[in-house]
């Protein structure tokens, strides 16, 4: 008979998570939350705007000092993103898994951002896009 061949074969190798029920798995959970902040650059002066003009990654890293400095940085992850192409309301931080869009975050906001919504549970409405604004444009 032998070990199937072609498509079957392919089935065969991955079959066992085809039919897996993945409602009874207890997956690892690494972390509650997710933080990510655009770090995109673009030249001065473009159309879009920028994210990050200096390039220092500044607001990512008040996010990862402030969950430090609470004691948060094993449980929420404030992580540098690329383009998340929100680029005209930049710069632009999103928050999984409730994917609540921030736009023209600034330093500033930060500890607002963790206090009010990461710890409190309620998203920081000044700072929040507009319902609809942060989809993605069809390519």
């Amino acid at each position: 008979m032998g070990r199937p061949q072609g498509p079957a074969r392919t089935r065969h190798r991955i079959g066992h998570r085809l039919d897996t029920d993945w409602a009874q798995i207890n997956f690892v959970t690494f972390f509650d939350k997710h933080i990510f902040i655009c770090c995109n650059r673009r030249e001065p002066g473009h159309v879009r705007g920028c994210c990050d003009p200096a390039g220092a990654e500044a607001l990512q890293k008040a996010f990862k000092k402030a969950l430090a400095e609470r004691g948060l940085n094993r449980r929420i992850r404030a992580n540098k993103a690329g383009c998340l192409d929100q680029c005209e309301k930049g710069p632009t931080v999103v928050v999984y898994p409730e994917a609540v869009w921030y736009g023209r975050v600034t330093e500033a906001d930060v500890n607002e951002i963790i206090e009010q919504h990461i710890i409190g549970g309620t998203p920081v409405a000044r700072l929040l896009m507009p319902e609809g604004e942060a989809a993605h444009k069809p390519r």
